[in-house]
């Protein structure tokens, strides 16, 4: 039987989980470091986390489940900002945009431009083979235009949509990437680009409905 394995082991494991998972984009929550190690008690893996906080290995933004993040002596990428969810968008047939803010979500900030982002949570399933599903958030940056084939959010009167951009004859055409859907191509006044799509984010536990 081999013998128990030390805490200050164990904890090493859980700063080197940690910090792959940051490194990759994809920094994890409690729950997932607790199954990632076989924990009993979440307040185990919780425990090991504010340890290394204290030690200065770690630090996390208060109110957030994914909030660990490596302290900037460590980190040689711009320091993440947080940017607005400001409600939802429709990948399917248009509805209604809304501008309800949900609360806010970290993202490594691109060129000073975090000031000209915005999140938006995304309702329907028109955009599934671009990869982009039902309650994701996409981070957009505010722009009044975007080339051929980018991702955009875009506003066809009142209602907003997430679609690939195609123009064609100097045509906006919103098109969907799900067969099950028909691209929309809205009349030229009445069609405004509101973004450019710049990053997924998906949350596989504490998702809102």
């Amino acid at each position: 039987m081999a013998p128990p394995t030390k805490a200050g082991e164990t904890r090493e494991r859980v700063y080197r989980f940690v910090r792959d998972r940051l490194a990759a984009g994809h920094p994890p929550t409690v729950r997932e470091v607790q199954q990632e190690f076989g924990f009993q008690a979440f307040q185990t893996a919780h425990g090991h986390l504010e340890r290394l906080v204290a030690e200065g290995r770690l630090a996390k933004r208060t109110g957030l489940a994914r909030g660990y993040f490596l302290p900037s002596s460590e980190n040689t990428d711009p320091p993440p900002v947080l940017i607005p969810i400001l409600g939802r968008v429709q990948a399917g047939a248009l509805s209604l945009a809304t501008e309800d803010l949900e609360g806010h979500i970290p993202v490594q900030a691109r060129m000073g431009a975090g000031s000209n982002l915005f999140a938006l949570r995304v309702r329907g399933d028109s955009m599934i083979n671009a990869g982009i599903f039902d309650q994701d958030i996409v981070v957009v940056r505010s722009q009044p235009t975007a080339e051929s084939g980018e991702i955009v959010v875009a506003l066809v009167g009142d209602e907003a949509t997430v679609k690939r951009l195609k123009i064609r004859w100097r045509r906006i055409e919103l098109h969907p990437e799900n067969p099950a859907f028909d691209p929309i191509i809205p009349p030229a006044d009445q069609c405004t680009i509101l973004g450019k799509v710049i990053e997924l984010h998906r949350f596989l536990e504490g998702g809102r409905s």
